[in-house]
């Protein structure tokens, strides 16, 4: 008896999840390896971060997704190496165990990372929005700006506390650029005594010269009437120049500008992870220049038949960076190692079946192409939320997810405002203000606490 085809699959995101459960039926041994115990719905990211739903409503467990699936085991590391003459996968665990796992198929399917263009000095204080945690600290960010301009006396500060920076008018951009802003004209509204949420400013900024552009014309022009709409500025063909705790530096037509705001948000540009250049260059592959292979037509490795790189690890036909490419190609190399196992044909090489784009700017307000057909507004809204809810791993999932919609679009309230001490705002910030007592040390990670003589007077009693 043949020893039993292992299969490896790095990644439990959309493309690995996705390859995964398409072996099910196989007979094949999968082993899969990821850095996180969730698997990750990244399209809704945003909504963690501005507190409408919880990180376990996008996060379900990698484990339980595929508790019935008896050929899979899942462990727990970072993939760091690949070697591809001895066919092993090389991986780290969070607590530095480095194990080994050997394969005779693989899938890398290991996502990207944000990318900051070369300048990823922004990223101490413009955090992207890539996972769980960086999710968590934008919500602390976000929440605790309002708070810190509360306790504030200086109208300077307080307007640089109140404003916000989106870089990015893709839709991660747009879609966190409008949830900020209907989160400060109709969710904090009379919950502060000092200020007044609504002043604050929620500025979008790009370098190219419309919002959504993959959309098309007609959907980018609808989407940026509804962002001016609900408040946020849009400012395009400025080009950031510079970051800091205190704001950034823009390039425009009108010269270099200088924006100052508390909050920045990163969500312009992504990149392959180091794996990726790791395998192209152990196999002689080559990359573009987001740092993703140059696969086959047929999603494997130049050379390397056994070798698929899917999702955002893979350059073919200049394909975009979006979940559905991801799904439709950790299927397509699930399925083709089972017809190789079968001794049927390969099948026909890969080809992206474009099921449409959609963004959501405000409450019943989204764009969708879908088909060759576009629809903006509530319509556009209702497609948004039902494909969301139809991609959403897990029924409880869709169930607590639709109650905390509910909230939030039919009512004024976010059921997630949740957040800890360390996550209220970056220290540096806080320094950087005067507002902390340098004098006294952090303990067990905890900032020192506040210099009460900054915070002027107490709120008068009506």
């Amino acid at each position: 008896m043949s020893e039993q085809h292992r299969v490896v699959v790095v990644g439990a995101g959309f493309g690995g999840l996705f390859a995964t459960k398409a072996l099910k039926r196989a007979d094949v041994h999968v082993t899969l390896i990821n850095g996180t115990t969730h698997h990750l719905f990244q399209p809704l990211l945003y909504q963690v971060a501005t507190g409408i739903l919880s990180e376990g409503e996008i996060a379900p467990p990698v484990r339980e997704i595929l508790r019935r699936q008896e050929n899979v085991e899942v462990l727990l590391g970072w993939a760091t190496e690949v070697d591809v003459e001895r066919r092993t996968v090389t991986a780290n665990a969070p607590t530095g165990i480095e194990y080994q796992v050997p394969y005779d198929s693989l899938i890398v399917a290991a996502g990207a990372s944000q990318s900051y263009f070369g300048n990823d000095q922004f990223a101490e204080n413009a955090p992207g929005m890539k996972s769980i945690d960086d999710a968590l600290e934008l919500r602390g960010r976000i929440f605790g700006a309002f708070e810190m301009a509360e306790i504030e006396n200086d109208p300077e500060a307080i307007d640089r506390w109140l404003t916000f920076v989106v870089v990015g008018a893709g839709p991660t951009g747009v879609e966190m650029a409008g949830q900020i802003a209907e989160l400060a004209h109709r969710t904090l509204p009379g919950q502060y005594r000092r200020i007044d949420p609504k002043r604050a400013r929620v500025i979008l900024v790009d370098a190219v010269d419309a919002v959504l552009p993959s959309f098309g014309d007609h959907l980018s022009t609808q989407a940026l009437r509804q962002l001016h709409r609900i408040g946020v500025e849009v400012e395009l063909g400025t080009k950031v120049v510079g970051v800091d705790e205190g704001g950034i530096d823009v390039e425009t037509s009108r010269g270099r500008q200088r924006i100052e705001a508390a909050t920045k948000i990163w969500a312009a540009g992504v990149s392959a992870p180091p794996l990726a250049r790791k395998i192209a260059a152990a196999a002689g592959a080559e990359t573009d220049r987001a740092g993703r292979i140059l696969v086959n037509p047929d999603c494997t490795v130049p050379g390397h038949p056994e070798i698929f790189a899917v999702g955002d690890m893979m350059s073919l036909d200049r394909l975009p960076g979006v979940a559905q490419v991801a799904i439709q190609s950790g299927r397509y190399a699930a399925e083709t190692i089972k017809r190789r196992l079968a001794g049927k044909p390969a099948p026909e090489p890969f080809k992206y079946h474009d099921k449409g784009s959609m963004a959501t700017i405000s409450r019943f307000s989204a764009v969708a192409s879908t088909g060759g057909m576009k629809f903006t507004g509530v319509i556009g809204w209702f497609m948004w939320l039902a494909v969301h809810l139809l991609y959403l791993v897990g029924f409880k999932n869709r169930v607590s997810t639709i109650g905390h919609w509910f909230v939030s679009f039919v009512g004024t309230g976010r059921s997630e405002r949740v957040t800890t001490t360390q996550q209220v705002v970056a220290r540096g910030a806080i320094r950087r203000l005067g507002l902390l007592d340098t004098t006294v040390p952090a303990h067990d990670g905890v900032p020192a606490p506040v210099s009460v003589s900054k915070l002027g007077s107490p709120v008068p009693r009506p």
